[in-house]
């Protein structure tokens, strides 16, 4: 009997709904051959509609998105919108609200994908990195005193409970343990100057692994140390671990060295609820309606929405798919308008390989 699935579909802005529909057509060839059945439903939230109504995420859509079993978006960021009204009021809401509290952004350089990282090959860039995704300086606490004077001031506070740290951790310690391959878990912080946030991590780290993983190498890493070693050697790296700021800069560096956005998936996880899955490129506006933006990203992503829903070999397929794609020396770069297919005969090229 076919196990079957509620997808709340966010096409969003830009070219937000030509990479989703070219990862819907991936999903449905992938479901197809797995026995999977998938049921989409369509939501605007967006640039469009805020600019219609002045809404962004209203609660009574939180609500809903929480019977699906999974969000799979395209892009947020509408170039008549300001920077950050449709990032807090939809992004981050709906990232607060579900409690999607690990972001997961794997690092993969696939064959025949340009790196500027001189003689990495696709055996030395292969990494996860997962970033706590609702604590930190980012939950907003702190707040500004005599703005608009010479004198104002203005604080915004990291702050990390133990449960906030330790489900994040055990996530990252399970994790490593299921890909099972350096079985290496790499905590990237800066305990030398944070020496109160950094060093509760540091202690649930090794109070974790040495209680529960050790089976699992611990490594720590200071994060300006790390910047430097996911350059100079990605081949180390297993899985890591950090804080919600550190997550945001690292993972965008990681995302270049496997190729840049144009093949870089994300995921926001709460692993007992609803997850939403994204390409990070954004919406590149410029590329609007022309099918010549990249959807690999996409693709990517809706293979890790498998995944998280529990369908490994179906998520393994897409993978292989894409890999098979890029080996195939067809698609001749990332960039858009440049791949020498266009956007849908790239999803109609990764959906045959299924």
């Amino acid at each position: 009997m076919s196990k079957s699935y509620d997808i709340a579909v966010l096409p969003g802005d830009g070219t937000g709904p030509e990479v989703v529909a070219e990862g819907i057509k991936v999903l449905d060839a992938v479901s197809a051959k797995f026995d999977i059945s998938l049921n989409y439903q369509e939501f605007d939230f967006g640039g469009e509609r805020y600019l219609k109504t002045g809404e962004t995420l209203p609660d009574s859509a939180l609500e809903e998105f929480k019977k699906f079993d999974s969000i799979y978006l395209g892009a947020i960021g509408h170039p008549d919108v300001k920077p950050g009204i449709l990032e807090v009021g939809i992004l981050l809401k709906a990232r607060f609200a579900l409690d999607q509290y690990i972001n997961l952004r794997p690092v993969k350089l696939y064959p025949n994908v340009e790196t500027p990282l001189k003689d990495k090959k696709p055996e030395d860039i292969d990494y996860v990195i997962v970033r706590e995704n609702t604590g930190g300086i980012y939950t907003g606490m702190g707040g500004v005193t005599m703005k608009g004077t010479p004198h104002e001031n203005a604080t915004q506070i990291m702050s990390y409970s133990r449960y906030v740290v330790d489900r994040c951790l055990k996530y990252a310690y399970d994790l490593t343990r299921k890909r099972n391959k350096g079985k290496q878990l790499t905590l990237v912080n800066k305990n030398n100057v944070l020496t109160h946030v950094g060093d509760l991590w540091v202690r649930a780290f090794e109070e974790m692994g040495d209680a529960e993983y050790t089976d699992i190498k611990q490594d720590y890493n200071h994060v300006d140390a790390a910047t430097m070693w996911m350059v100079k050697s990605p081949e180390f790296y297993d899985v890591m671990v950090t804080t919600n700021i550190f997550g945001d800069i690292i993972t965008d560096l990681g995302a270049m060295t496997q190729g840049g956005m144009g093949i870089a998936a994300g995921g926001n996880i709460n692993p007992d609820g609803v997850s939403m899955f994204e390409p990070i490129g954004g919406s590149a506006p410029k590329y609007t309606g022309k099918n010549i933006i990249n959807p690999f990203a996409a693709i990517c992503a809706a293979g890790m929405m498998l995944d998280t829903l529990g369908e490994e070999a179906a998520a393994k397929a897409v993978d292989t798919a894409v890999y098979d794609a890029l080996a195939s020396g067809k698609i001749q770069s990332m960039s858009a308008g440049r791949m020498g297919m266009s956007t849908s005969e790239v999803g109609d090229f990764v959906a045959s390989l299924i």
